[in-house]
């Protein structure tokens, strides 16, 4: 097996690379009807990577993955009928891609929005502000 390299993204300026001793995958094979040759099998391929215990994530990094991944281990199945080496491929191109969006930092907080124009809030303000000004009315003097 080979390493996995994770491309570069929004968290990952440089990509990642987990080494493929870090990564434990798992084939199953069922046979198809007639029990057909193993590229047309039903092939299972699972691809499990522990979070909390690899050297290939900086402190932050495994922080932010664990936020995600509590209990530390991340498993990726793929499972079609086609040939376990697209299925592995499969598999690792999930892991990728999930790794990358857990190691992404958080969007920035948005602000909140003012009420539009139009909106009932909006008119609700008026309205009480209109009521406390009638209800003013007389008595202040300037």
């Amino acid at each position: 097996m080979r390493d996995l390299h994770v491309p570069a993204g929004p968290g990952l300026p440089d990509g990642l690379v987990v080494p493929a001793a870090e990564l434990v995958e798992r084939f199953s094979k069922s046979p198809g009807p007639g029990g057909q040759s193993v590229n047309t099998t039903d092939s299972r391929v699972e691809l499990d990577y522990d979070v909390a215990s690899s050297a290939a994530l900086t402190d932050a990094q495994r922080a932010r993955a664990l936020r995600r991944w509590p209990s530390g281990r991340v498993t990726i199945a793929a499972s079609e009928h086609r040939s376990q080496h697209r299925n592995r491929v499969a598999a690792r191109e999930r892991l990728a891609e999930q790794l990358r969006e857990a190691l992404a930092p958080p969007p920035p907080p948005r602000r909140p929005t003012k009420p539009t124009r139009g909106s009932k809030e909006r008119r609700l303000q008026a309205k009480k502000q209109r009521a406390r000004t009638k209800s003013l009315r007389g008595r202040v003097t300037d």
